[in-house]
């Protein structure tokens, strides 16, 4: 049986990267579109695999996607101005990318036939307690521009048809397309680069996920959609919802076992996350469709650890 056409937007960046040699390794037809706006070259590595093809665009021209979006089966729309920085730096531009390519997608597509699977966050919980477990049935609150306008989209979808949407937990982990501003990267970056972390909000929880299960995770629904469609799905390591100094430690004592090094870590009652997010969440719900998370937080932080000694700056970020 051949394998589905799929559409990526977006699909050079962090999660796309990943993405795309996932599938297109898996037997799909994979076709990305991307403007390139990190001039990453993330993706030189898939040419050679004629099923894999990319379209030099913007997802806010509305008559290149008019022409691209009916020719394919799945569409998967990741291109977005993503994390709190980025978006309240560039908010205009993250309302036109994160909410109105979404909204011009859905219109174009035939809803009958091509099926999207939509990346949102699990920010849209906000500041919650930490100690009461998110489902998909939680208010969503918001409380960033990026926060907002992905969980609007999600909304506007859900009320379409033939929709799934992963709320995702925070990623980490190595993309060719690397970002070290993701929470986890980013402690592990400074304990290895700098030798200490400050901790301000120490308390603040989230949960967090591989970026190769995220990948994982699209497969998984593009083989179950029929049984998965039209709901949102909470997705991240059910072990994983941890407190910023939680993480810190578990990195401290990760970095000691495998290099016998320590860094300091200090605690600070003065400095203040732009990102206000609080709150744990539980997985149950994609679980019981027989998805798992294959990638331990523990693994990501062994891997960020010897993959750093390939890193000597601090480019590899969304703002």
């Amino acid at each position: 049986m051949s394998k589905e056409k799929i559409l990526i937007t977006g699909g050079a960046g962090y999660l796309g990267s990943v993405l795309s040699e996932h599938l297109v390794n898996k037997g799909y037809i994979v076709t990305v579109l991307d403007n390139l706006m990190y001039n990453q070259n993330s993706l030189l590595h898939l040419f050679h695999n004629k099923s894999f093809n990319f379209i030099y665009g913007d997802v806010r021209d509305n008559q290149l996607m008019e022409k691209v979006v009916p020719g394919f089966d799945f569409i998967l729309p990741l291109a977005a101005i993503v994390g709190a920085n980025a978006s309240e730096s560039s908010s205009e531009l993250s309302q036109t990318v994160n909410l109105g390519a979404i909204k011009n997608i859905n219109q174009i597509r035939d809803k009958k036939k091509q099926k999207i699977i939509f990346p949102t966050t699990n920010s849209g919980y906000g500041t919650k307690s930490g100690d009461i477990y998110c489902t998909e049935e939680t208010l969503l609150e918001p409380i960033s521009i990026y926060g907002k306008t992905k969980v609007e989209a999600e909304r506007l979808l859900l009320e379409s048809e033939n929709v799934i949407t992963l709320r995702f937990a925070t990623c980490f982990g190595f993309s060719l397309r690397m970002r070290i501003d993701l929470l986890v990267n980013n402690f592990v970056y400074k304990a290895i680069k700098d030798g200490y972390i400050v901790l301000f909000e120490r308390h603040f929880k989230r949960n967090f996920l591989h970026i190769r299960d995220s990948a994982r995770c699209f497969e998984h629904c593009i083989e179950n959609f029929d049984s998965m469609k039209n709901e949102p799905f909470n997705v991240g390591l059910e072990d994983a919802n941890l407190s910023k100094e939680e993480l810190a430690i578990k990195i401290r004592d990760i970095i000691k076992e495998l290099t016998g090094k320590e860094f300091h870590l200090q605690y600070s009652d003065i400095g203040k996350d732009p990102d206000k997010r609080n709150y744990i969440v539980s997985n149950k719900k994609i679980m019981k469709t027989g998805f798992k998370c294959e990638y331990s937080l523990d693994l990501g932080v062994e891997e960020l650890i010897r993959g750093y000694s390939m890193l000597y700056d601090r480019h590899y970020t969304n703002f």
